[in-house]
């Protein structure tokens, strides 16, 4: 199996247990939003808060060029930490949610 194989196995076992968690409050579903032929993973919250609509990211990840793009993490679980302990080397880990030229001063890929 190639390594954009292996990633893609990553990302979608770690967008499932994401979206297993519900919010502690509200009546909100999390959904993983899975589009594996574009390479496109995400997690959304959708529901009510009480009379406070819910729409939202709360995860997302590409994969782009053999690269693990985190557009956006909105969790209390870091996704880089979360791909890193899975097996995703950092040089792999692009941190799509800084400006590029921010990148530099990760310690992940700049992209």
């Amino acid at each position: 199996m190639d390594r954009t194989e292996d990633y893609r196995l990553i990302v979608r076992k770690l967008i499932e247990e994401y979206a297993g968690y519900r919010p502690s409050h509200g009546q909100i579903d999390s959904e993983a939003v899975i589009d594996h032929e574009h390479d496109h993973y995400e997690v959304m919250h959708v529901g009510w808060d009480g009379a406070r609509r819910v729409h939202g990211c709360v995860v997302h990840i590409d994969i782009r060029n053999g690269k693990v793009w985190v557009q956006y993490d909105g969790t209390s679980r870091p996704v880089a930490e979360e791909l890193l302990a899975a097996g995703v080397p950092r040089e792999d880990i692009v941190l799509g949610f800084h400006p590029a030229d921010l990148r530099r001063h990760t310690a992940f890929a700049q992209g």
